[in-house]
């Protein structure tokens, strides 16, 4: 049972010994006549600004809800989104913010789909949702998360005067949530620096954005600003073409004089960078034979770790999932509400590395969790939680576990995934093994000077094998 608080108080007794009954009645009923399991979406569900969403939530195996109670709900239990009992809509109780605006999908609840339509999305509507489904004393509930985005205006680009021997060139635009990213690009689609960037929220909550560069003659005239939604993989771009006549004029001799300065500048500089080189050249081998050493088969799974239907293999190099879950001791470093398992070793420092051959799984995850990570109820897959790591979605699709998640828009199905992890500098990557193609990486720092561990989640129909 995961919410103790579902009983409704309103069937349990005034006392305190009678609703201790009443709810111990109701743990007993549901673990001995299990009869549904409520299901979500695995990943989070997008919402546009001022648009409508629909939430999905299904009952397995289908069956029909119109006589049961459907209750979608946030942080609190009694104050409720939406709430479908008795055959028809309650809301005595529901979220102010919410009145007017939800609507349970009723044609559907016959085959098992019990569907939350919300209108006019607002910025207060982002984060997690219940859903809830009770028959009788029964019942089970799942956890799903809502993203809100919106697509600001077009890019404006400015041309503001002369700087540093060349023209600033400013690029604005308002209206984005969450916070964008904003490139320049030249001609070819290069990604050119930025001389400063500002993001900043309106009234609205909405993101404004300001950045410059400065362009000079003969360099990239033309040139083009890109602000792209990351949860919409989605992006206006507006493009301008900066005219010799606007550049200004330079003197030959302060050319001469900036050519000869270079050279003077870059010897001593080259000189330095020598002997630095020379410094640190046993240093570097060092770390070379240490990566050697630290990468690979040396990695196993932890059994004390497994989630009940995970089943591992004799040599404990390869998982999958099992549809029976098993009979395992119930200890306190064994998942039970996700289907994960640990390595069976811990770093602390230095550099590791080993590979996970991830096949055609629906759905899987690779990466590396802190040893105190949580196993029972409450884990949250992202940096916070104690979690780095990669995934393939239910739909096919690829994302970073960040907070929120990172789309990963890769054009190839990768086989084999390398998991490289720097202790000393706090850093996770992530490798496509096939063609060393790189997936993604978690910055410097992020990972913290605790014992991490590898970690592996297995959905339905998948298997994961570390690589020898």
């Amino acid at each position: 049972m995961k919410i103790l608080s579902f009983c409704d108080s309103s069937r349990a007794s005034s006392s305190l010994p009678g609703f201790i009954i009443f709810f111990f009645t109701c743990y007993v009923h549901k673990m001995e006549s299990a009869k549904f399991t409520v299901i979500g979406p695995r990943g989070p569900v997008t919402a546009i600004l001022g648009q409508e969403a629909v939430l999905p939530c299904h009952l397995s195996p289908s069956m029909s809800a119109a006589n049961m109670e459907v209750r979608w709900f946030r942080s609190q239990f009694v104050s409720f989104v939406h709430l479908y009992r008795d055959g028809k809509d309650q809301y005595e109780g529901q979220i102010p913010e919410y009145r007017g605006r939800t609507e349970l999908l009723k044609a559907r609840l016959t085959d098992g789909n019990v569907l939350l339509r919300i209108l006019n999305i607002r910025h207060s509507d982002e984060g997690q949702y219940l859903c809830f489904v009770q028959d009788d004393t029964f019942y089970e509930e799942t956890v799903l998360e809502l993203q809100v985005a919106d697509l600001g205006s077009a890019p404006l680009i400015s041309v503001e005067g002369h700087q540093d021997g060349g023209i600033r060139v400013v690029c604005r635009s308002a209206g984005w949530y969450p916070e964008p990213v904003v490139l320049w690009r030249d001609l070819s689609g290069r990604h050119l620096p930025s001389l400063s960037e500002t993001k900043s929220r309106g009234d609205n909550n909405l993101f404004e954005i300001e950045t410059a560069l400065i362009v000079k003659k003969h360099s990239n005239q033309n040139l083009s600003c890109c602000i792209r939604n990351t949860i919409l993989n989605q992006e206006k771009e507006s493009a301008v073409y900066i005219a010799d006549s606007l550049f200004p004029r330079v003197n030959p001799w302060m050319v001469a004089l900036s050519v000869i300065l270079m050279v003077l500048f870059g010897f001593i500089g080259l000189t330095a960078y020598l002997f630095k080189m020379k410094g640190k050249l046993t240093e570097e081998v060092d770390l070379t034979v240490d990566d050697i050493v630290n990468r690979g088969g040396h990695v196993t799974l932890d059994p004390d770790t497994a989630h009940p239907n995970l089943i591992l293999s004799e040599d404990r190099k390869s998982v999958r999932w099992g549809d029976t879950r098993q009979h395992l001791p119930g200890n306190p470093e064994r998942f039970d509400s996700d289907p994960c398992v640990l390595g069976y070793e811990g770093f602390t420092s230095g550099r590791h590395s080993w590979e996970v051959e991830v096949g055609d799984g629906l759905f899987w995850a690779v990466g590396v969790a802190r040893e105190s990570v949580k196993r029972k109820e409450g884990v949250s897959y992202n940096p916070e939680g104690g979690i780095w790591a990669v995934e393939q979605c239910w739909w096919g699709q690829y994302q970073a576990l960040t907070s929120p998640v990172t789309p990963l828009p890769l054009s190839w199905v990768p086989r084999r995934i390398r998991v490289c992890l720097d202790c000393d500098q706090g850093q996770v990557t992530f490798i496509d093994a096939g063609d060393e193609a790189p997936v993604f990486t978690f910055p410097l720092g992020s990972v913290p000077g605790e014992r991490i561990r590898p970690w592996f989640q297995v959905g339905w129909r998948s298997q994961l094998r570390l690589c020898p």
